[in-house]
This record gives structure tokens, sequence and C-alpha cells, in this order.
């Protein structure tokens, strides 16, 4: 849960898959519509996006299976943990996903869900799906990138 105090950013939730599964070409914020109990679990961290992804239904644009646990003082106001929340995005912008999303292979995956200046937020991207050798050339980039910090760390300490 990292705090940036410049802009009022605390991270809630992040989707590390999204990256290795995904080359991320365009991201944007979106709001979210949750009720009371919902954005009281989710300021105390309990949020998960990682099995969750976003469809444009009727011109509204949704996470399916974005899991808020349930707030345990919430009783009966609370909502079932898997229910679609929308996400709030003005019309230009829905159409426009709407148009990138109608190109082969390109879909919407959440990539963080954030509190900026108090106000649930969620940041999503447009996404072109990788192959299987893809992946392995991030496998590879990540080895040699750990490799080399390891040789520089040893060298500056030895």
């Amino acid at each position: 849960m990292g705090k940036d105090s410049a802009s009022g950013n605390r991270l809630i939730a992040n989707n590390k898959k999204a990256y290795f599964d995904y080359f991320i070409e365009d991201k944007l914020e979106a709001g979210l519509e949750l009720c009371g109990t919902e954005v009281k679990s989710i300021r105390q961290g309990k949020c998960s996006i990682k099995e969750s992804y976003i469809q444009i239904i009727n011109g509204e644009v949704f996470a399916i299976n974005m899991n808020i646990t349930p707030y345990e003082k919430g009783n009966i106001f609370n909502k079932d943990p898997l229910r679609p929340k929308k996400l709030l995005l003005h019309k230009s912008e829905i159409n426009k996903l709407a148009g990138q999303l109608s190109t082969k292979g390109y879909t919407l995956v959440p990539l963080q869900v954030y509190l900026k200046y108090g106000k649930v937020k969620m940041q999503i991207g447009l996404a072109k799906g990788k192959k299987n050798y893809d992946k392995r050339d991030s496998i590879a980039k990540k080895d040699q990138q750990r490799e080399a910090a390891k040789d520089f760390k040893i060298r500056n300490l030895g």
C-alpha cells in the first residue's frame, strides 16, 4: 500500500499479471460506482483484480469478476463481492474504446485500483494479447535485468 503524497494516491490493488500476458498500448483512468460498504472495504485494502476483466455492455463499461471482500461491520448493507462494478467514463472515451476494441486481438484489462483524493479509481489498459514466445522474451529480459542488478551490487559492495 504505497502512498504518493504529491498526488494523493494510495495503491490498493495491482495487476502485475496483465503486464506479463498483454502488451499495454493505452492507459485510462476511470472512477468506480460503488456502495458505501464496498468503499470502506477498499480503504482497508480488501480488493482483488487478478481474475477480472472489463466489458462494454449497452454503451456502459463494467468491471467483471472484481472481488471486493464484504465489510465486516456492513451486515445487511454488504453487496455481492463479485457483482459487476460500473466504471465512470465520458461517452466520448467509451466510444473511442469501443472502436479500438473492434480491432482484432484487443481487450480491456484492469491494471490498478487506487484512492485518489479520497475517490476510488481504476486504471484500465487497452491491451493486445502476447503469444508464448513474447512471454518467454519478457522472462528473459527480467532475468537479464536481475543478473545485471546483482552484478552491479556485487561490484559496488566488494
